[in-house]
C-alpha cells in the first residue's frame, strides 16, 4: 500500500512540497504520495489526527502551526527540542515523533549553493517564530561573529537570546527594528511571514554590508518585498526555495532512511515557477 505524508498549514495551497516530496519518491524509487492539508486556525491538532486516522505515515508543518506541532509531538528529536519548533511529524505506534529539519535546510541552501560562509560573519536574524526557532542552532552552529535577532515584538527575540545566548560563542542580542539603524550586516534573513502575505517590513535602508546577501525564506516567481528592498540597496539576494528543498530532503531521509539528491529537483522547481 502506497505510504501518504502531507503538509499541513495554513495558508498551505501556494507549498510546492508534494512537487518536491514526488521527485524525490521518482529518484529514489520510493512508493508514497504528498498531499496538501489546510488546517483551520484553531484546528491544527484535529487535521494532524484526522490525517494520521487516515493511515497518514507522517506530515509537514508549515506557518503557523510549528510551535503548536513541538507541543504536539509526544517525543522530540534533540534539534526539535532545542528550537522549540517543529516541522517534522512522524506517526508510529508509540505516538508522534516531531523533528525540525529547516536549520540544516538553510544552512545548506547558504554555505553548498550559495557559498556563503557564515564564520566570523555578523548575521541579522528577522522575526522570533517557528522559522527563525528552528534555524537559529543551526546558525550558531556555523559560528558566526554576531547574531542579532530583530522582531516587533522585542520581548520574542529576547526570550530566544536568553534560551541560547550561553551555548555558543557568538555575541547573540535582540532588538526591535527601529534600534537596527546605523548597524550593517553580512547576512540579513528574512524569517517573518511578511513575504507571505506580500507586505515590506519597515527597515532601516543602511543595513547591508558592502559584500551583503539578503535572504527570504519565503519564495516565488519574483522579488518578495524583502528582496526588492534589499536588492535597490546594493545586497546580494535569494528566496528560499533551495531551503526548502533541503529541508525537504532531510525530512524524507528522516521518514524513508533515504537521503535524495536536492541539486536536480532544485533547478526543476526553479523552472517549474
Amino acid at each position: 500500500m502506497t505510504d501518504r505524508y502531507a503538509v499541513i498549514g495554513n495558508p498551505v495551497a501556494h507549498s510546492r512540497s508534494p512537487e518536491v516530496h514526488a521527485a524525490f519518491a521518482r529518484e529514489t524509487g520510493q512508493d508514497l504520495e504528498y498531499l496538501r492539508v489546510l488546517a483551520e486556525r484553531n484546528g491544527f491538532a484535529r487535521s494532524v489526527e484526522a490525517f494520521r486516522r487516515d493511515g497518514g505515515c507522517g506530515a509537514n508543518v508549515t506557518v503557523p502551526f510549528k510551535e503548536e506541532a513541538h507541543q504536539l509531538a509526544d517525543t522530540l528529536s534533540d534539534r526539535a527540542r532545542s528550537a522549540g519548533a517543529v516541522n517534522t511529524l512522524s506517526f508510529g505506534q508509540d505516538g508522534i515523533h516531531g523533528d525540525n529539519t529547516d536549520g540544516i535546510g538553510l544552512v545548506r541552501d547558504l554555505t553548498a549553493r550559495l557559498g556563503f560562509d557564515l564564520a566570523r560573519r555578523d548575521v541579522l536574524l528577522l522575526g522570533a517564530g517557528g522559522a527563525a526557532r528552528g534555524a537559529l542552532q543551526a546558525l550558531l552552529g556555523q559560528k558566526p561573529a554576531t547574531l542579532i535577532i530583530a522582531n516587533r515584538t522585542v520581548a520574542r527575540a529576547t526570550d530566544l537570546v536568553s534560551k541560547f545566548g550561553d551555548a555558543t560563542n557568538t555575541r547573540l542580542a535582540s532588538a526591535g527594528f527601529p534600534s537596527l539603524a546605523g548597524r550593517r550586516f553580512n547576512l540579513v534573513i528574512n524569517a517573518t511571514a511578511a513575504s507571505l502575505a506580500g507586505e515590506a517590513l519597515s527597515l532601516p535602508d543602511d543595513l547591508f554590508a558592502a559584500d551583503a546577501l539578503a535572504y527570504d525564506m519565503m519564495y516565488g516567481r519574483a522579488d518578495t518585498p524583502f528582496m526588492a528592498f534589499a536588492r535597490a540597496r546594493g545586497a546580494m539576494v535569494s528566496d528560499g526555495l533551495g531551503m526548502l528543498v533541503e529541508q525537504a530532503a532531510e525530512s524524507f531521509f528522516v521518514w524513508r532512511g533515504i537521503r535524495p539528491a536536492a541539486g536536480p529537483v532544485l533547478e526543476a522547481l526553479r523552472r517549474a515557477l
